[in-house]
Parts: structure tokens; sequence; C-alpha cells
């Protein structure tokens, strides 16, 4: 695998494809380890792209008097 960026939904495909082989116990120890570090350092990598989106999502609520406001993603989600 390369250091580049990918993109978050080619990033979800390769952690489910390295889940997929870990499960089935086929590989030895040392490509088992090495397929985990990649997993980890994914996960992080989709984690800090969802931080990052949730931070540009805004979400528009319309008020009761008719007018439109803009929240941010967070402070909508802490008053459900």
């Amino acid at each position: 695998m390369t250091k580049k960026a990918m993109s978050f939904e080619s990033s979800m495909e390769r952690l489910e494809e390295i889940l997929h082989t870990l499960e089935s116990g086929t590989e030895d120890l040392d490509t088992s380890l090495k397929l985990y570090e990649e997993g980890i350092s994914l996960v992080r990598a989709c984690s800090t792209q969802l931080q990052k989106a949730e931070q540009k999502i805004k979400i528009l609520q319309l008020q009761s008097d008719g007018s439109v406001v803009l929240e941010d993603f967070g402070k909508t989600e802490e008053k459900a």
C-alpha cells in the first residue's frame, strides 16, 4: 500500500479486505501483523476524514418564525 492519501470510500473498501483476510486466518503471523497495522492506519485516516467533514457540515434549520439558521453539525447533534 502506498502512503498516498486514499479516498474515504477506498479506505473503507481496503479495511473490509483486510478484515476478511484476518478473519479467514489464512495468513502467517508476520503478514497478519502487517495487515493489522495497515488497518489501524486506515481507521485513523478515516476518522480524521470524518472529523474534518463534520466540521464543514452546516445544517439549515427552519425556525418557527420562518427564518433559516445555520448551525454547526455538532451543535445539532447535541440537541438530539
